[in-house]
Parts: C-alpha cells; sequence; structure tokens
C-alpha cells in the first residue's frame, strides 16, 4: 500500500495539537513503540511514507555500515499516533533516542526541557552547513536541541489550460519577476471571469494547523507576529493589517471557495485536484501526487510577493531526547543524516527541499518532475532567519489555534480585519505570558 501524501493531510486534519501538520508524510506500519535501549543501539521513532521511510533505511544502512557493531532500531509510527505516542514515552520516561518533528511543534518540546542541547555534542562548525532560516528553526535561547532535516515551502501549481483561457499569457519563470499582490488580483480577476460559479481561480493551503501557512503573506508585507524576542506579539502593525485585509479579500472577490477557508475540512490540493480551483499552493510533496491525479498540464511558478519575497518553512528536524542513554551515538546519527550526499538522495527520491546551504546552492534534482526544481528551492531562499525562528517559537502550539480562530471570523465569521489584527495580538499576549 502506497500512503500518499493527501491520505496523510486528511488524516492530520483530525489531530490535536501538538500533532499539527507536518507539510510532508505519513506512516502506515508500526512495530511497536522503541525506547532508549544501550550504548550499542539506537532508538529512532519517526513517521513517513513509503519513500521517506525507504530513505530512512538507506540512511540507516549506511550509517551502520560506517559505524561497525552499532544499530539503529527504526519505529514507523503512523502519523495518527506519532506524537501521543512520544509524549506518553517522554512522560513515563522511556522514550527513543531520537524522533523526527516538525518545526512548528519543536519549539514545544524545546521548551519543556524534553529535548538534549546539542551545543556540546555537535562537531565545530557543523552549524555553517545549514541556512541560516534552517539553523535558526532549531534553536532554543540560542541553543541546537535538533538539526534540520528537510525543509518544503509553497509554490503556486496552476491549471496551464484554465490560465490561457482565460487571457493570462504568461507567468513567472524567475523569483524576481514573481507576481506583484496587485498582478495576482489580476490574473484572479481574469480567472473569476471566464470561469463558471461552481469553479474559482485559486484555494490557499492553510486548511487545519496549516494556518501557519498564512503567515507567509504577513512576512510578505515584511511584518512579524512575534517580537524579536519572541515574548510578546508583534502583528499589531501596518504590515499586519495589510496580510488580514488582502487574505480576506479572497472570499469577498470570490477567488476561493467558501470551503476554503482556515478551519475547512476540504483541503485546498483536493480542490485544484478535483478542478474546482485552477491554482492552489502547495509543496514539492505534492509533486508525485499531481503527476498522477492532476488533470490536463500543469505547471508550477512561485508565490508573490509584496515588500518582499517570503515563504513557510515547512519540513521537519531530527532531535535527541534529553533522556537518551546514547547521546553520542544520537548526536553521530543526527551527523551522518545532514551530511551531503545523505541530504541530497533522501530529499530527491521523496520529494522535499534541503537545509544545507551548499545544497541549496547547488541545487537538487527532484525524482518526478525534475524540471520543476529550481522553483521549489528557489522560493525556499526567500525564507529569512527571522520569519522561521518566530514558527519555532516554543509556545507556537498555543499561538495556533489562536490564528485559526480569528482568521476564521475575518475569512467567514464578519469579523472586520482590524478585529482580526486586535484578536491575534490579545491571545498572542496570553499564549507568551500564561
Amino acid at each position: 500500500m502506497d500512503l500518499t501524501r493527501r491520505q496523510l493531510l486528511s488524516a492530520a486534519g483530525v489531530l490535536a495539537l501538538p500533532a499539527v501538520l507536518a507539510g510532508c508524510g505519513g506512516g502506515f506500519t508500526t512495530s511497536g513503540a522503541e525506547k532508549s535501549t544501550g550504548t550499542d543501539t539506537l532508538a529512532f521513532t519517526t513517521w513517513g511514507t513509503d519513500a521517506e521511510l525507504a530513505g530512512f533505511r538507506t540512511l540507516i544502512s549506511g550509517f551502520e555500515k560506517a559505524n561497525p557493531g552499532k544499530k539503529v532500531k527504526l519505529n514507523s509510527v503512523p502519523y495518527q499516533q506519532m506524537f501521543s505516542t512520544i509524549d506518553a514515552q517522554l512522560q513515563a520516561g522511556n522514550p527513543p533516542d531520537v524522533f523526527r518533528v516538525p518545526y512548528y511543534t519543536f519549539g514545544s518540546y524545546a521548551g519543556r526541557g524534553q529535548l538534549l542541547d546539542l551545543s556540546s555534542h555537535l562537531p565545530s562548525g557543523f552549524a555553517d552547513r545549514f541556512t541560516p532560516a534552517a539553523w535558526a528553526a532549531v534553536q532554543g535561547k540560542k541553543k541546537p536541541y535538533g538539526v534540520p532535516h528537510h525543509t518544503d515551502t509553497s509554490v503556486i501549481f496552476y491549471d496551464k489550460a484554465a490560465l490561457a483561457k482565460a487571457g493570462v499569457t504568461s507567468v513567472p519563470t524567475s523569483l524576481d519577476k514573481s507576481w506583484t499582490w496587485d498582478e495576482l488580483s489580476g490574473v484572479a480577476d481574469k480567472l473569476r471571469a471566464a470561469l463558471p460559479d461552481s469553479a474559482f481561480p485559486f484555494a490557499y493551503n492553510w486548511q487545519g494547523n496549516g494556518v501557519t501557512r498564512w503567515l507567509t503573506w504577513l512576512f510578505e508585507a515584511d511584518g512579524r507576529f512575534l517580537t524579536e524576542s519572541l515574548d510578546g506579539p508583534a502583528i499589531s502593525s501596518p504590515a499586519g493589517l495589510e496580510a488580514v485585509k488582502f487574505t480576506q479579500s479572497f472570499f469577498a472577490k470570490k477567488y476561493v471557495p467558501p470551503n476554503a477557508s482556515v478551519k475547512s475540512t476540504t483541503y485546498a490540493a483536493d480542490l485544484w485536484y478535483s478542478g474546482t480551483a485552477k491554482m492552489v499552493w502547495g509543496g514539492a510533496f505534492m509533486v508525485p501526487d499531481a503527476d498522477k491525479t492532476a488533470k490536463g498540464d500543469w505547471g508550477v511558478t512561485f508565490a508573490p510577493r509584496k515588500s518582499r519575497s517570503a515563504s513557510d518553512f515547512g519540513g521537519n528536524a531530527l532531535v535527541v531526547t534529553a533522556k537518551s542513554q546514547n547521546p553520542e551515538l544520537a548526536t553521530a546519527f543526527l551527523d551522518y543524516a545532514t551530511n551531503e550526499a545523505q541530504m541530497r538522495a533522501f530529499c530527491e527520491t521523496a520529494s522535499l527541499l534541503p537545509t544545507r546551504a551548499d545544497l541549496v546552492a547547488k541545487g537538487i534534482t527532484l525524482a518526478v518532475r525534475p524540471e520543476l526544481s529550481p522553483i521549489f528551492t528557489g522560493q525556499a531562499s526567500t525564507v529569512r532567519a527571522s520569519d522561521s525562528s518566530q514558527v519555532a517559537s516554543p509556545d507556537m502550539s498555543k499561538i495556533i489555534p489562536v490564528l485559526k480562530d480569528n482568521l476564521e471570523q475575518a475569512f467567514v465569521g464578519g469579523a472586520s480585519a482590524s478585529d482580526a489584527v486586535a484578536g491575534i495580538a490579545k491571545g498572542i499576549m496570553q499564549a507568551v505570558t500564561g
């Protein structure tokens, strides 16, 4: 059975925090929970698609060959059970040595002291292998509590025939030529005029706990939602109001289906696959499914820009639990997993994006639709450390419901943009001080 990313999204949508939408992967087999076992065997718990789990098995095999006598026991857990399993083991004091965690859940574990501070375990210069945004996403009080294994980010998938029929004769092919917000609105207006009432120009992938992807609009307006010290709200700004007003207009102008709000149980990708939406924001992880499922000829282009280009920082980190009996072996495994050859092989096969600066500079070649690779890696390069560090806040699991509730009211509940910004600011203050 090949578990697709679409099946993962459907499963992840019903989960409670901190099992937030990871933006990639979902397992289907389990070998029983494994705990830290001693100096020669490492326990590693993860979820993953077939391609991701195959990548991890290859990674483990290579690590064991490079470290004779050492073993890594892989425990593949269904995504629906991943974090309830980890949380129960952490509470019981018998967690695995290593596990995989989304960046916007990472901060919760680091903030509770459940992860190993890797400062004294990593080799000299280790941080230099990663992009600043990736390294910022695994920091807790300026100390590394994990390693950025891979990322993903959202670009625009589009139906070529629909855009051509609406008179959209070209799409951006370089990051510096990406549509501005005004130009995106112009494209949406043309599509709206050319489409029947049952179809829509686009859908945005902010459903469920993917609401963190809304923050891209805020970053594009050169705004923040947290202060630089991450201890208070910063969204009460012209940029915050501008981002809410612009995205609120998607519903008023019927650019998006009414059921495409943040609390919808219908995912944006499915609206695009069905032909209801002619464009959709999505990550590289969608490419294999799109290659099999999407109707007609399709392409991808860069996300739009306002004051600057920006992107969501998706993907996952690898972390070592604070009570690991194998801290040195676990750290060696993280080091090996983020070497250039290993990261390239994993990302290209699993249709994910690298976090190493050298791989970002050189580029990777996705196994499916390799010609699209530069667009995804180019879009990922727009993530700033100041953006990713906010999303990795230890309070993010409490901020996500605040974003959901207030944006839902702004989009489909009749609330004004100013009320939504004020509500988000109030909720963030309660999250970071409570």
